[in-house]
């Protein structure tokens, strides 16, 4: 029986699901920013500026949706850690609901921390919240990571761990977190600025760690730099989302059931399996890569021309299997991770 890991029916959707504006520590206003990613053909923002979930739902319209969201960051503030040392963990937060407009673990004094960048406390005081919580104090340890992404999702919002080596973390910080839906798999902002935050190899350690998790793709936009520069950060990667309209809840469920793929570029059609082989088709690519959780890889390379289509037997045995779609140019779209314990029954 074929089973489609992208739903054979609905439409594509370009997004980008982690993004600042002037309300933190970004250049543009939300209306630029709708501007700017309109322009470069996405249909859908997820507004995730620092610390404050401020919904611009007047944004919204029949070709754009404006998703409501924030990122929050655990950083290191120990005695001799400098800001070119601090290791830091940076989740960002997406509402499943239109409603979802109360912001999760809110401290009432956080301009007395190190909670703020850029221009959120000045929108501190339009952030909703539950006051009859607690403030949450933050700190950099997988106890309090783990108690706001559990908290989060409690809350109603999709998780995400974003950009690990930016943050300067490494294997013994991230496999020890618990509770995300998804890792950034690449962040366009930091390549842009030439990080390596291209990252599959963090996603099979958290995979083989036992975390049944997403991969995204995304700009982590500031704007900060001329549109003309190489450095401009916006468009760089990307989450195509399918689902069967642009309407808030259907895109946000296509997101918790994973018919999505990340790309920097290259483009994925469709996407199945059938009798112990998955099938990929695509846009023209110089090489198709499955990977699985066990030592096993299979690698289709173009011969003379490119790719469109490529088919990799995958065992029961295999764990999980993703595939990488690379373009000429060496950038990649990559696909969530399947796992056959699903796919078997």
């Amino acid at each position: 029986m074929k089973t489609y890991l992208l739903p054979k029916d609905g439409h594509f959707y370009k997004a980008n699901l982690h993004c600042h504006t002037n309300f933190s520590d970004g250049k543009k206003t939300p209306a630029e920013v709708k501007e700017i990613y309109q322009r470069l053909g996405y249909s859908i923002v997820a507004y995730t500026d620092h610390d404050i979930l401020i919904p611009h739902d007047e944004l919204t319209d029949d070709d754009f949706l404006a998703l409501h969201g924030f990122e929050i960051e655990m950083s290191d503030y120990s005695e001799g850690v400098t800001s070119e040392t601090r290791r830091t963990c940076h989740i960002c937060c997406i509402g499943l609901e239109p409603e979802t407009v109360v912001q999760p673990c809110w401290h009432r004094t956080l301009y007395q921390k190190h909670y703020f960048y850029g221009n959120a406390k000045d929108h501190a005081k339009e952030v909703k919240f539950d006051e009859s919580e607690p403030d949450f104090e933050r700190d950099f340890s997988p106890a309090c990571i783990n108690a706001f992404m559990k908290t989060a999702r409690q809350k109603g919002f999709f998780v995400t761990y974003n950009h690990p080596t930016w943050s300067l973390e490494s294997y013994g910080d991230y496999i020890r977190y618990e509770g995300m839906h998804a890792f950034e798999i690449m962040n366009g902002g930091c390549l842009a600025e030439g990080f390596d935050d291209y990252n599959p190899r963090v996603y099979d350690d958290l995979l083989r760690g036992g975390k049944q998790i997403y991969c995204i793709g995304a700009d982590d936009n500031h704007n900060g730099r001329r549109e003309t520069d190489r450095h401009w950060d916006s468009g760089v990667a990307f989450t195509v989302i399918k689902a069967e309209s642009l309407d808030y809840r259907t895109v946000t469920k296509a997101l918790q059931d994973g018919h999505f793929y990340a790309s920097e570029a290259p483009e994925i059609f469709e996407l199945y399996y059938e009798d112990g082989v998955v099938t990929v088709k695509c846009s023209d690519a110089d090489r198709v890569i499955c990977t699985c959780g066990i030592r096993s890889a299979q690698v289709v390379y173009a011969e003379g021309q490119p790719i469109t289509e490529a088919s990799f037997t995958v065992s029961e045995t295999c764990g999980y299997f993703r595939i990488t779609v690379v373009d000429e140019k060496g950038r990649h779209a990559c696909t969530n991770a399947y796992f056959m314990k699903d796919l078997l029954g």
